[in-house]
């Protein structure tokens, strides 16, 4: 295996095609989360270093609630969002 091989990315195998439909909400949930709940921990906090702490905890549980809620509504918000849109 060379460091070239599209196959690879950071020595490690890439996913079928089929995983996009768990990787885009994934990815989405993981950096929303962690913006809300950032501006969420400084609103209540302040931005001092001790609010790191409370911002990983709350990170962690609003990603486990965003991610699951995410797999539910993106289709949802897709056909909703097809009635907005000309057809191709």
């Amino acid at each position: 295996m060379s460091f070239q091989d599209r196959n690879y990315i950071l020595g490690i195998p890439k996913l079928p095609a089929r995983a996009m439909i768990f990787l885009v909400p994934f990815f989405l949930s993981f950096v929303m989360s962690g913006i809300v709940s950032f501006i969420s921990t400084v609103k209540a906090l302040g931005l001092t270093l001790m609010m790191v702490s409370p911002w990983i905890s709350s990170w962690g549980l609003s990603w486990m609630i965003a991610f699951p809620t995410v797999l539910f509504v993106l289709p949802f918000a897709r056909k909703l969002s097809l009635l907005f849109v000309k057809s191709a």
